[in-house]
């Protein structure tokens, strides 16, 4: 049982980014009878993989990603999915005045308790780290005493050195079949990653079960908080 919420907002910029890293959280949350809004920002239109074996092509991959989009959400139960439709790896050059109205207009809408995304600075991904900046810049504006929670994923190498172990750990071993589900959904870009999962479960690999058995975030620190 995690924490309820009146209302969660999940933004993150790809196609299965989710899937790897919250899609436990989420399903619990839903199970709970707690509504999830996901904001994904783009179809992930320029993604390397193109299916193990290949069955996608550059023409092809948006159309595919967006109805593995839908199967995972699907999977999770989420009824409120938003496709933001801005362009893959090309975040970072967008404007950060409009990302940032993107989020706030959304937050406005929605009136989330919670609002789950990346880190900034410890997101990796240009695509990531505009994602990041842009929720924050827009929780930011907001009133402390009124401002949703945010629950960031940070997986940089240096992330626990500067930010410490994760404040927020999930224990989702009773949805792991859901979450593996969602990464399935995302079969053009998740094939080898399952592949080496799967395995790793079958050989009770600590590694491989943390990734079906806890997800982690940093409860993300304001400025005007005492």
């Amino acid at each position: 049982m995690i924490d309820n919420e009146q209302h969660v907002l999940v933004v993150f910029p790809h196609p299965d980014d989710e899937a790897f890293g919250v899609s436990g959280t989420i399903t619990s949350y839903i199970k709970q009878g707690t509504p999830v809004t996901y904001a994904c920002l783009t179809l992930g239109e320029m993604g390397r993989n193109l299916g193990m074996p290949p069955f996608a092509t550059r023409e092809s991959l948006p159309s595919i990603r967006k109805k593995e989009l839908k199967k995972a959400a699907e999977v999770m139960g989420i009824e409120d999915l938003r496709m933001m439709g801005l362009r893959d790896k090309t975040l970072e050059f967008e404007d950060d005045a409009d990302m940032k109205q993107l989020v706030a207009d959304l937050v406005d809408e929605l009136k989330p308790s919670l609002v789950i995304s990346f880190y900034p600075g410890y997101a990796v991904h240009p695509d990531h780290e505009a994602t990041a900046r842009a929720v924050v810049e827009a929780l930011g504006e907001i009133e402390p005493d009124i401002r949703p929670t945010l629950h960031a994923v940070a997986f940089a190498n240096n992330t626990e050195e500067d930010l410490g172990k994760p404040d927020v750990i999930h224990d989702i071993r009773h949805v792991q079949e859901d979450k593996l589900n969602a990464m399935r959904a995302h079969i053009s870009q998740t094939a080898r990653m399952l592949e080496m999962l799967e395995e790793g479960i079958e050989r009770d690999d600590p590694e491989a079960l943390k990734w079906v058995h806890y997800e982690n975030f940093y409860t993300y620190k304001w400025g005007d908080e005492s």
